[in-house]
């Protein structure tokens, strides 16, 4: 017997639009602070209807790959998911699931089969058809590591959300079947509470087989989304145009859009107000007041759903030890360092999921500011007058760390208090995502945006043992938090995946393998003209929907 769960029809994600350089607002918005929405304009005078539309999107960093499954981060997620979509998606504003490329589905009442009907008469960007054989095509090659295009080096995203690759113990997917052309059915091997919102995530959007098979998908990208790859500058732009065949005619609303690389904060606010760029994330959260009172901009405020932390390796001396790890986080004045950092728009954090998720442990207390209690552990541990540290600070800004730099700076001067004398280093973004990502490092701050609104993306993903060499940075690894998060996967009731979660909570801050530092609600700013866009909390949407006056 089945239970058939059909969902209203697909809401898209979002969509920008501009003129082309050159034409400006007549006519500013009014300025509009609430989370999650643009502000209101007054409409200038329209552009003639043949002039082509072009949005520019100032970011920090570039993008590593264009084959999503590859990668992990938000700088590659913001231009895939104008190219590339999933079977299913979110609500334009939270993490509700609704159709995507599949129009509904049927779930047995097991929890061990799912049934997807998929849209008809949808077309990859290279002319061929989107069905069940192209689901599944996509899904043998991330999940079996004897697959010919499935990556050497794995597909850590794949490994964290669905428990390992085929054979695996903990593996939750036991076989994709085409049942006809416009059919797909996931077997799992064990039932998976999140499952359903997994297949949303970015990572997960479905490629063209027939580029897969080409080799070439992380350069050149083939979806069936409302964009079109139209080129890369490494380290510069990426530019997309309209997809004129995409499945919903509505949208897009703009015929170009492009991706520019500004790796200072500043200077990227700079561009904006110049009119180079039209809109930009990663602003200065002390500058949100700069932007609301410039008539020609807006502010716009993403929906938190992130963490920014300090990891530790825990598999290297001296951070093996809980001691050591337990008295940093004394040692780190996160009140001070939140009013420093984030002007407002940021809280301190305790646990490594933020406050806005269900599950959340509210009861746990965090380690307060106290050298003394520092360095009594520190001495407990067998290291009486500190040591000496490599630290990684990001380069880049992020969501959930605006400056990392800067940051890395004033843990550095809080750790010097207890004897600890850390030689900060950095790099390349990529690299040092791929570094940390392997444990060679000692300590760095990273954090995480989450993906699908659920618990078990923030505790599983980052903090399995299962998720090691993946998005496990402080490689920690505890068999009673690895039961508690399977048995929280595997339960359907949510009351008791609450209480499942709340305890690995507690376990985790016990072995503090990693200091939660905050969690933000991150500034974007845009032009006044910029209509239809809704930044999604978890940190990358499409652009489909914007328009720009």
């Amino acid at each position: 017997m089945k239970k058939k769960v059909l969902t209203a029809a697909m809401t898209s994600l979002l969509a920008l639009s501009m003129v082309l350089a050159g034409c400006s607002s007549s006519q500013p918005a009014q300025q509009q602070t609430n989370p999650g929405q643009a502000q209101q304009q007054t409409p200038p005078t329209e552009p003639a209807k043949n002039e082509p539309k072009q949005l520019i999107i100032g970011r920090g960093a570039d993008t590593k790959s264009l084959d999503p499954i590859r990668e992990t981060d938000g700088e590659t997620f913001k231009v895939t998911e104008n190219i590339y979509e999933t079977l299913v998606s979110y609500e334009d504003t939270n993490t509700t699931v609704i159709p995507g490329l599949a129009e509904s589905w049927e779930i047995s009442e097991d929890g061990l089969t799912y049934t997807f009907k998929l849209r008809q008469g949808v077309k990859f960007h290279d002319g061929t058809d989107f069905n069940a054989e192209a689901v599944k095509f996509n899904f043998d090659r991330w999940m079996d590591k004897s697959n010919k295009y499935h990556n050497p080096e794995g597909f850590p995203y794949y490994t964290d959300m669905f428990g390992g690759y085929k054979g695996d113990p903990d593996h939750a997917i036991k076989e994709v079947k085409v049942v006809d052309s416009n059919t797909v059915q996931f077997i799992l091997n064990r039932t998976q509470a999140p499952f359903l919102a997994n297949l949303g995530m970015s990572p997960f959007a479905i490629a063209s087989p027939k580029a897969i098979e080409g080799g070439k998908l992380g350069d050149e990208p083939v979806g069936t989304g409302p964009f079109k790859f139209a080129g890369w500058k490494r380290n510069d732009i990426i530019t997309l145009e309209k997809n004129p065949d995409y499945w919903n005619k509505e949208y897009p609303k703009l015929d170009k859009v492009v991706f520019k690389v500004i790796p200072e904060n500043t200077a990227r606010l700079t561009a904006l107000t110049s009119g180079e760029i039209d809109l930009m994330d990663g602003l200065n959260p002390d500058d949100a007041d700069a932007v609301k009172e410039n008539k020609d901009l807006q502010l716009i405020l993403r929906p938190s759903m992130n963490v920014g932390y300090l990891a530790f390796n825990t598999e290297k001396k001296p951070f093996d030890n809980p001691k050591v790890r337990q008295a940093i986080g004394h040692a780190i004045n996160k009140p001070e360092m939140v009013k420093a950092f984030y002007s407002g728009l940021g809280e301190p954090a305790t646990n490594p999921m933020p406050p806005s998720l269900w599950g959340y442990n509210d009861q746990i207390k965090d380690r307060d500011y106290n050298l003394e209690e520092a360095k009594k552990l520190l001495a407990e541990a067998g290291f009486p007058n500190g040591f000496k540290v490599q630290f990684l600070a990001m380069p880049v800004p992020r969501p959930y760390i605006p400056d990392g730099k800067k940051m890395a700076e004033a843990i550095q001067q809080d750790l010097k208090k207890i004897g600890i004398e850390a030689e900060i280093a950095t790099m390349e973004w990529a690299t040092y995502l791929e570094k940390t990502r392997q444990g060679e490092y000692e300590m760095c701050l990273l954090g995480w945006t989450g993906d699908n609104g659920d618990p078990d993306n923030f505790l599983y993903t980052l903090l399995d043992k299962n998720t090691i060499n993946g998005n496990n940075i402080p490689r920690y690894s505890n068999e009673e938090v690895h039961q508690l998060l399977l048995k929280a996967q595997s339960a359907s009731d949510q009351k008791e995946r609450e209480t499942l979660y709340k305890k690995a909570q507690e376990l985790i801050f016990n072995d503090a393998p990693l200091v939660p530092i905050a969690h933000s609600t991150p500034p974007i700013a845009a032009k006044a003209g910029v209509t239809g866009y809704q930044p999604h909390p978890k940190g990358s949407e499409s652009v489909e929907k914007v328009d720009i006056q």
